[in-house]
């Protein structure tokens, strides 16, 4: 497991109120640091996705303030977001090439990232050839040839079946344990959340503030039963208590 490092990400009692007057978000705070998993779940509209813009520069807060290196971070949407006229390897190449990186080192890291998401063999395959999977494989690769110190996922496995879900969860934390980077996580699912994270955040319905947070101490890697003990089964439990309790 990577060990916890200095704070790559903060939200600092960051607020969010929409043109049309719709207040998104109240009083978040929190950080993440180098080496930690944190995900956040909560209600559909309580802000979650907003969070994230405003983490990645896509979005501002009205209040408050994040802190974040933006000039290198990875964000992995709920859709791959593939260009599918693209191949995997031009895919996965698509950042290094907008960041102008040389072109030896970046066949090198493109090489490293589709090996380390599993798509060795695939290089040469088009969007539409690949499975919704292995085109969330491709879009993790992207990121990863960046190396980014914070990376943002915004419920990237929500659109998948189960059993590929759990495995795309289990290679995620594998990358994780590899890159040693800062993550946060959105999602619905509290067994992915518990199954992911070192922390989680149970955030309320609209506006959307902080109204739980949990310390998950299950050591990494995490096996794939981890998901059947009682230990897991407790605080998942107690997880849902908090989110039913924030839809009200």
């Amino acid at each position: 497991m990577p060990e916890s490092g200095p704070e790559a990400l903060r939200f600092d009692a960051v607020g969010k109120i929409f043109p049309d007057g719709t207040e998104a978000l109240a009083d978040i705070s929190f950080a993440v640091g180098s080496g930690e998993f944190v995900t956040v779940v909560g209600p559909s509209g309580c802000g979650k996705s907003t969070l994230l813009r405003i983490a990645s520069g896509l979005d501002e807060a009205t209040s408050g303030a994040c802190t974040v290196d933006r000039s290198n971070i990875g964000y992995v949407f709920q859709d791959a977001t593939l260009l599918p006229w693209r191949t995997v390897k031009r895919n996965v190449a698509l950042f290094a090439e907008l960041h102008d990186v040389a072109s030896e080192e970046r066949e090198r890291s493109v090489d490293a990232a589709i090996e380390l998401v599993g798509l060795s063999g695939f290089e040469g395959h088009h969007p539409r050839q690949l499975s919704g999977g292995m085109r969330m494989r491709a879009s993790l690769a992207r990121s990863l040839v960046m190396q980014p110190p914070v990376f943002l996922f915004d419920e990237p496995f929500g659109a998948l079946d189960e059993i590929t879900r759990e495995r795309l969860n289990e290679e995620t934390l594998r990358l994780f344990a590899h890159e040693g980077f800062a993550g946060l996580f959105i999602t619905h699912s509290i067994s992915e959340a518990v199954f992911m994270s070192t922390k989680v955040h149970v955030m309320s319905a609209r506006p959307g503030r902080i109204v739980a947070t949990y310390d998950i101490p299950f050591e990494y890697p995490r096996h794939p039963d981890l998901r059947f003990e009682s230990s897991f089964a407790e605080i998942s439990g107690d997880v849902s208590h908090a989110l039913r309790g924030a839809h009200q």
